[in-house]
């Protein structure tokens, strides 16, 4: 396959997959300023920089409002991690590599653009958010399907799940990094009784509330939720899931290819760190720390795969 193909799919998950993650962080941030008005500023403050659009935003509004916010992240064209950006961004990635997609997932993709367009052309009024965040969510599930059931699990596939788990992982240890301590300011705190509406937000931001009750019932405290979303392997949305799917379509690449290259050592270097891990020791040693260096992982790794497989090329 050409580089520039196999980057296209690569950025066009991604940037599929990112839609889904903001439109879930934004949901879990809009469930907190309902239901507490007088956190809803830090809220939003800290729904902004789980983003990672803190300098973006500030740039263009004074104040931290739901309204902002929510317009910033959903229908700023200015911002380029807005839902509405990346869909388009997704959208013309599907385009150049349109001969490598089943009619299916063209489709789905191109109806996804629309829709999206069509509902976010005017500015979002908070009784409609929930709904608009409904079907944002569904319409990326609609592409993920459609390429589940109707593409052949070839080296298309493996790049296309590539720019899915990557995008996944970051997004999972920034909600982390982010809420965790805007909720556990200190280590001290670890165990103590703390508002589980709150703590639910960290779980909800990542659609993992239900299955975490699932495996633990109502014992919702800070060391489970982390172990839970970075060490649990069933759970698809935790680091240690989304590294393992990464190797997975990396070695598959290198049986297609015949090679096994830089960023296949690189990925199993971030796995052994995961692997080889307990929550009581990645909490003693410091969460944010493991987080930081984790974030800057995925980034090099990123930018290896690039390399390796020549997506500007």
């Amino acid at each position: 396959m050409l580089g520039k193909s196999a980057g296209g799919l690569y950025w066009m998950f991604r940037y599929l997959e990112r839609s889904e993650n903001l439109a879930r962080l934004l949901e879990a941030g809009f469930r907190i300023a309902l239901t507490r008005s007088s956190a809803a500023t830090s809220e939003w403050q800290s729904v902004v920089a789980t983003a990672g659009v803190t300098a973006g935003f500030e740039a263009k509004h004074d104040e931290y409002t739901g309204a902002n916010v929510v317009d910033f992240l959903l229908r700023d064209r200015d911002n380029s991690s807005s839902v509405r950006a990346v869909t388009d961004q997704a959208r013309t990635n599907a385009r150049m590599v349109r001969t490598a997609l089943t009619r299916e997932v063209w489709e789905a993709t191109n109806e996804c653009w629309m829709v999206l367009n069509q509902i976010l052309q005017r500015p979002i009024r908070e009784r409609d958010l929930p709904e608009i965040l409904s079907v944002i969510k569904q319409q990326s599930t609609l592409v993920r399907g459609t390429m589940f059931g109707t593409m052949l699990r070839n080296d298309i596939y493996n790049f296309s799940r590539l720019g899915t788990f990557i995008e996944r992982a970051d997004n999972t240890a920034r909600i982390l990094d982010v809420k965790y301590y805007v909720l556990l300011p200190s280590l001290s705190h670890v165990g103590s009784s703390l508002d589980n509406v709150q703590w639910e937000t960290i779980l909800r931001s990542v659609s993992a509330n239900r299955s975490y009750r699932w495996l633990n019932g109502e014992d919702i405290n800070p060391s489970s939720i982390a172990d839970f979303l970075i060490l649990d392997r069933s759970m698809p949305r935790s680091l240690a899931h989304c590294v393992q799917e990464i190797l997975v379509n990396l070695n598959q690449l290198a049986v297609a290819y015949d090679e096994r290259k830089p960023c296949h050592e690189c990925a199993e270097k971030i796995f052994e760190k995961l692997d080889k891990r307990s929550i009581d020791s990645i909490l003693a040693s410091g969460l944010h720390e493991f987080l930081k260096n984790f974030i800057q992982g995925m980034s090099e790794l990123s930018s290896q795969i690039e390399q390796d497989y020549r997506f500007y090329s």
